[in-house]
C-alpha cells in the first residue's frame, strides 16, 4: 500500500504560479512511477503530467507543457508539479496518483493508489 498526501493547492490570479507537493508513505517511492491528474466540476479526471520512477522522465499533456513541470525527490518521498502561468481553464482539483508498474502512464485506470485531491482556483 502506499499512502499519498497532496497539498499546496490554492487561490491564484490568471498568469500566476503554485507549486503542489505529493507525500507518499508506505511502500518504496521509488519503486513506483507517479502522475499528476485533475478534475474540473462536471468533467471527467484528465491527464496532466507523469514521471518515471528515477524522475528522468517525463510526459505532459497539451493543455499544460511548457507551463507546468513534474520532479520529485525520492530521498524525501514526494512528488511536486510546478504551475506557471496559470490560467483560469486550469481550475480543478488535483490529484497525485502512483502506478504499481514499471512504466509512467498517462490513463488514470492504470494508477493504483490516488490522494484525496487539493483545489486549484485560478481567478481571471
Amino acid at each position: 500500500q502506499v499512502q499519498l498526501v497532496e497539498s499546496g493547492g490554492g487561490l491564484v490570479q490568471a498568469g500566476g504560479s503554485l507549486r503542489l507537493s505529493c507525500a507518499a508513505s508506505g511502500r518504496t517511492f521509488n519503486n513506483y512511477p507517479m502522475g499528476w491528474f485533475r478534475q474540473a466540476p462536471g468533467k471527467e479526471r484528465e491527464f496532466v503530467a507523469a514521471i518515471s520512477r528515477s524522475g528522468n522522465s517525463a510526459d505532459y499533456a497539451d493543455s499544460v507543457k511548457g507551463r507546468f513541470t513534474i520532479s520529485r525527490d525520492n530521498a524525501k518521498n514526494t512528488m511536486y508539479l510546478q504551475m506557471n502561468s496559470l490560467k483560469p481553464e486550469d481550475t480543478a482539483v488535483y490529484y497525485c496518483a502512483a502506478r504499481a508498474g514499471r512504466f509512467s502512464s498517462m490513463l488514470n485506470s492504470e494508477y493504483d493508489y490516488w490522494g484525496q485531491g487539493t483545489q486549484v482556483t485560478v481567478s481571471s
